[in-house]
């Protein structure tokens, strides 16, 4: 029987993490681990509904505005300092929650030893994409790693990049890497999902993309616009403001096109979170219930 255990709190975006976990680790007495790949970055507060000041100050959290938007930072980075910072606790309780489904996999199940790569090369890959764009890529890792290009999302540049800078760096294929082997934890994993109805759930996701407008998502897009290519801000909400920015769509558009990509990244989440079997399920309002349930696995 394990003596430690890791709640990971996590569900589709608007669901309503943030208010429960906080909730949740004031009773408890604990801090909590951010698992959003995105609010990670110090420059995007609004655009990822980071959590403001007073929430930080109510509960200690980590993982927060502790990176720079041309950072590279990774899943497997991110499974390490996690690990580290639970390996270095006398804590027996940690709290963790986000909706970046792959780091919550590295946490829970672990990921790949995949070699962390050089400035240089992320460097030199980024030019080529610019350059000579994502086909010509997507042909050289064909070449390179035929059994990873059968399999890779061929519309992610970021996946094809990185596939291509493991081959530059290691002289060997990404494929190599992966052995998906799960890793054993030294503490018991408690996982909770957040769900609501689907309408209940796209009318919030509907009101939090206004909310984002009028607290400056477009100011902060337009600070990001030299920072545009990065890897940091390949995601829903920068990508349709930089479009508005470039002249390309009007502002009414841009709002529309944010908050039905961000419908659409929700379901993603919930088709990848209802495979796993051991997350058990509670609408963000019952408070009470997941605490008994919590009590119950502890």
């Amino acid at each position: 029987m394990m003596d430690r255990h890791l709640i990971v709190i996590t569900g589709p975006t608007g669901v309503g993490k943030t208010e429960l976990c906080l909730q949740i680790a004031e009773y408890y007495g604990i801090d909590i681990i951010n698992a959003d790949s995105r609010q990670i970055f110090s420059e995007l507060p609004v655009g990822t509904a980071a959590p403001s000041a007073r929430q930080m100050q109510r509960v200690r959290h980590y993982f927060v505005g502790t990176k720079h938007v041309g950072d590279y930072y990774s899943a497997s980075m991110y499974e390490q300092d996690v690990m580290s910072l639970i390996d270095n606790s006398d804590d027996r309780l940690f709290l963790l929650t986000g909706g970046s489904m792959m780091y919550i996999d590295a946490v829970c199940n672990g990921i790949d030893d995949i070699p962390t790569i050089d400035e240089d090369v992320r460097r030199m890959m980024k030019r080529r994409y610019e350059e000579e764009g994502l086909d010509c890529l997507l042909d050289e890792l064909r070449t390179l790693d035929p059994e990873h290009y059968e399999v890779v999302d061929k519309k992610n540049p970021r996946r094809v990049i990185h596939a291509l800078e493991i081959c530059h760096q290691t002289g060997k294929t990404y494929s190599s890497f992966r052995r998906g082997e799960k890793k054993t934890r030294p503490f018991g994993i408690i996982k909770i999902g957040l769900c609501r109805e689907r309408e209940e759930l796209y009318e919030r996701i509907n009101g939090r993309v206004i909310e984002m407008i009028r607290d400056g998502l477009e100011e902060e897009a337009r600070r990001m616009l030299p920072f545009r290519n990065e890897n940091s801000l390949n995601t829903v909400g920068y990508k349709e403001m930089f479009q508005y920015l470039d002249g390309n769509i009007s502002l009414d558009e841009a709002v529309r096109q944010i908050q039905s990509n961000s419908r659409r990244y929700a379901r993603k989440q919930m088709t990848w979170y209802k495979r796993d079997e051991e997350m058990k399920w509670f609408h963000p309002d019952n408070v009470k219930e997941i605490i008994n349930y919590i009590d119950v696995c502890v």
